[in-house]
């Protein structure tokens, strides 16, 4: 069994999904998550923000502007005259029951509840325009086997016990499709992994199902070595370590999300990376197994703010880091880099929602200072800290004001805290030093 997962752009088009249908036209049996047309999840963030706003005018005006985009999907994606009033009859149901959404009193139910159409209009389309092509193709809802639980994570006995039950019912079936995204809490009601989670919830199946192989077709061929958004003559890496992936995901490289690699490490499940566009190009494979030594990719992640923390009484005092440490954990606030002085600690989160909370809490016993619009640049390589020509690095960016540095912690990890502003200026200069004088000397 396979598991392949395609994004927004992988099926933004009539083009592209029938070209999505060449590629899982294979022998394999398999699992093919998607994820909603591109464009359509944030159409649906807008109209319920809308209806939160009480704007119902602009919310029905949306959800008109929505339909007629799926209206002309299905006429062009599906000719078959039954399959195209089945799919017609679907997205009229859907888009009624938007319409009835617009004037009912606003949640975070009903916000979940408008965001789910996103999936379930792109995978009953794909599953029909399957079965029109002649294709041994069903439905697989994942509102019928994901679930999370009261800690938020996956629930993952549930899912393993329901998702083999559903499919183990189907013998004349080649290719299940279903819902990236989207799933039920420990309640029973919808809500979904947050932004990205249709790469999760691939490897969250790819586990249940103990699959040969998960792989995450998007609109690049795999991990580059830098930002492509940013840095020029870039290049895919073809393979990398989980922790290596892991790192780079966490630390800004779009292309994954960074839970994906999780449910699939510990069984050695390999994930592969893939270009939709070039469905012949090798991507990145994402394995146990580790390839070299050194720098291998550079990432940066924006929206950090670092939080300086000062008391003379820190020195020497234990249970002050304990402190500090309970005030972010109170307001569910993760911190992504620390580090300590005699009398201060500097750290940094990308999350502010709590902000004048924390701050409030901390300036109880400590100086606080607090700087925006900082950005983290992340490098990563197997053994990358013992590597010799690691040190070179800091000469490389001595121009450049270094806020923090994050050495030691992870032995595939580097992470420097710079201004936003700073942040091209260090992918280009540390593209230039590792990656193109290696490639000059090679």
């Amino acid at each position: 069994m396979l598991v392949y997962k395609f994004g927004g752009t992988s099926v933004g088009s009539v083009e592209n999904m029938n070209h999505v249908k060449d590629i899982i036209n294979t022998e394999d049996k398999k699992i093919v998550v998607l994820s909603a047309m591109s464009g359509t999840t944030n159409a649906l963030v807008d109209i319920s923000d809308a209806i939160e706003r009480k704007d119902t005018d602009s919310a029905l005006e949306q959800i008109n502007t929505l339909f007629n985009t799926y209206r002309k999907t299905v006429s062009d994606l599906i000719t078959h005259e039954d399959l195209s009033a089945e799919v017609n009859d679907y997205v009229n149901l859907v888009f009624n029951d938007l319409i009835e959404t617009a004037n009912q009193p606003y949640s975070s139910l009903l916000h979940n509840t408008i965001v789910a159409k996103g999936e379930l209009l792109s995978t009953f389309m794909f599953s029909r325009l399957l079965q029109q092509e002649g294709l041994k193709a069903a439905l697989l809802p994942a509102l019928d086997f994901m679930r999370i639980d009261r800690t938020n994570e996956p629930d993952n006995f549930y899912i393993q016990q329901n998702i083999n039950r559903l499919i183990s019912s189907g013998d004349d079936v080649d290719i299940y499709i279903t819902q990236g995204f989207i799933c039920l809490d420990a309640e029973g009601a919808i809500t979904n992994l947050q932004r990205g989670g249709s790469d999760y919830t691939a490897t969250i199946i790819g586990a249940a199902v103990e699959a040969d192989e998960v792989q995450i077709w998007t609109d690049i061929d795999g991990f580059h070595n830098n930002d492509p958004r940013y840095v020029n003559d870039t290049t895919a890496l073809s393979h990398l370590s989980y922790d290596e992936a892991a790192e780079l995901a966490y630390f800004g490289a779009k292309i994954l999300h960074p839970q994906t690699v999780m449910p699939v490490r510990n069984l050695d499940i390999p994930l592969r990376l893939k270009n939709t566009m070039a469905p012949d190009a090798h991507g990145t494979l994402i394995t146990n197994k580790v390839y070299g030594e050194g720098i291998k990719a550079v990432a940066a992640k924006d929206g950090i703010t670092a939080i300086k923390i000062k008391s003379v009484r820190m020195l020497l005092a234990h249970g002050f880091l304990k402190k500090v440490f309970e005030v972010f954990e109170r307001y569910e606030t993760s911190i992504d880099m620390i580090t300590t002085s005699e009398i201060a600690v500097s750290l940094t989160i990308d999350n502010t929602t709590h902000l004048e909370d924390i701050i409030n809490e901390l300036e109880q016993f400590a100086t606080v200072e607090v700087d925006d619009y900082m950005s983290i640049v992340c490098l990563v390589g197997n053994q990358i800290i013992y590597h010799p020509d690691t040190p070179e690095l800091f000469q490389v960016l001595q121009d450049v004001n270094v806020r923090m540095i994050a050495y030691g912690g992870s032995n595939n990890n580097i992470s420097l805290l710079v201004n936003t502003s700073d942040k091209l200026e260090s992918l280009q200069k540390l593209q230039r030093y590792v990656f193109e004088r290696n490639a000059i000397e090679v």
